[in-house]
């Protein structure tokens, strides 16, 4: 058995370089940029208007004059425009295009409109109301860089500079393999000695959260059904992830299936509370990555955030962001193990606390609908004091 620090280490290690496709813009929500996002042309892409008003030239009020002759209308959407007479005003909408011969705009509610001329009704400042062409960003600048996951905002990027489709992350081929004679489908009623098929409901729905839509199969408690099937999965999926089957029951085949179908252990059992259990291998021929977790709720739902989530983002390039949270309380762990401990997040006086969830156990699945996250707590002798910082891994 090796500790969590060095199972989570191997963990890391064993990520693997995605291939790169084409999609859509508008289909690229969640997903993961491959290339860097450069400006097709400066932003703003030209002086832009930033108040609705009237258009005149700064020399005209630095000689005195407060009255304008009223030239004409431009409105935002029209091409490039010209005051004639830098004596005189144009009326103008946000967002247009600066006239040619006029450098300063003076919002509505600076002056007033008497028969076809502008009268000024407060001071004004040179160029104001005006956002320069570049002052944003200039062509050929990186917008988003490569290794970002894109949100709304950067959907809106992608628009701005015409990238209709865009290069990003493959996501991997994952299969749920869940085992054990006691479960039944969601939608069967379980006998009194059964349990309805829920772990694979949950990885599925997690894995959704990452943008991935995973196969799931079932498989009784049959040496010979787990190994066929194995053979064969490991020909169409990256990854495979199995619930169940890997403690030290007569009945748990997975490790030892595993083994003799040339899976090589990178690890199995590891020094942590819930997921003692977890078995950790990849099958060289096929690459396939497998994560074969505890067959408990609570240690299935642990170990897919601590291990697993972090294995994906780190293949996928993306920053790994350690997070941190206060205790609202003090915990204690003499053990040797290192504990994931169920918790509720509360707001006090603006400060995010931690508090002990109520569960009973690793088999308590309702648990789960109370838990905002598991602080990780290495062994050591003395409490964790209420006000301590922890290591915070938020499953919301």
């Amino acid at each position: 058995m090796i500790s969590f620090e060095e199972a989570h280490s191997k963990v890391l290690e064993s990520t693997i370089s995605f291939d790169t496709e084409s999609v859509l813009f508008t289909n690229s929500l969640g997903r993961v940029l491959a290339e860097d996002i450069l400006a097709d042309r400066d932003f703003p892409p030209f002086d832009r208007v930033t108040k609705d008003g009237i258009v005149v030239n700064y020399e005209a009020i630095k000689n005195g004059k407060t009255e304008f002759s009223i030239e004409g209308v431009v409105a935002a959407g029209t091409p490039k425009s010209k005051l004639k007479d830098r004596n005189n005003c144009l009326e103008i909408m946000t967002g247009a295009v600066m006239p040619e011969n006029a450098d300063t705009v003076i919002m509505y509610e600076d002056i007033t409109i008497k028969e076809g001329k502008a009268i000024l009704n407060s001071s004004v400042k040179a160029f104001q109301n005006i956002h320069k062409q570049g002052v944003d960003t200039q062509k050929g600048a990186i917008l988003v860089k490569k290794n970002t996951r894109i949100t709304a905002a950067e959907i809106g990027i992608l628009a701005a500079v015409g990238s209709v489709e865009v290069e990003v992350k493959k996501l991997p081929q994952v299969t749920l393999i869940s085992t054990g004679d006691e479960l039944v489908a969601v939608h069967e009623k379980p006998a009194a000695h059964q349990i309805r098929n829920s772990n694979m409901l949950s990885l599925h729905a997690l894995l959704l959260d990452e943008h991935i839509h995973s196969k799931h199969i079932h498989l009784n408690d049959n040496k010979e059904e787990i190994k066929n099937n194995l053979i064969e999965l490991f020909s169409n999926s990256d990854i495979l992830m199995l619930s169940g089957g890997v403690s030290k029951g007569k009945f748990d085949y997975i490790p030892e299936v595993l083994e003799d179908l040339g899976v090589e252990k990178v690890f199995h059992r590891v020094k942590q509370r819930p997921g003692k259990p977890f078995w950790f291998g990849i099958h060289k021929a096929s690459k396939t990555v497998i994560f074969s977790f505890p067959g408990n709720p609570v240690s299935t739902f642990a170990n897919y955030h601590v291990y697993f989530k972090d294995w994906l983002h780190k293949s996928l390039g993306l920053e790994m962001i350690k997070n941190t949270i206060i205790l609202g309380e003090e915990v204690s762990n003499k053990t040797d193990l290192t504990l994931f401990i169920s918790v509720k997040v509360k707001d006090l006086n603006g400060e995010k606390r931690a508090f002990r969830a109520k569960e009973n156990g690793s088999g308590d699945l309702t648990s789960l609908a109370l838990t905002d996250g598991f602080i990780q707590l290495p062994p050591r002798e003395k409490p964790y004091k209420k006000g301590e910082t922890v290591t915070f891994i938020a499953s919301r």
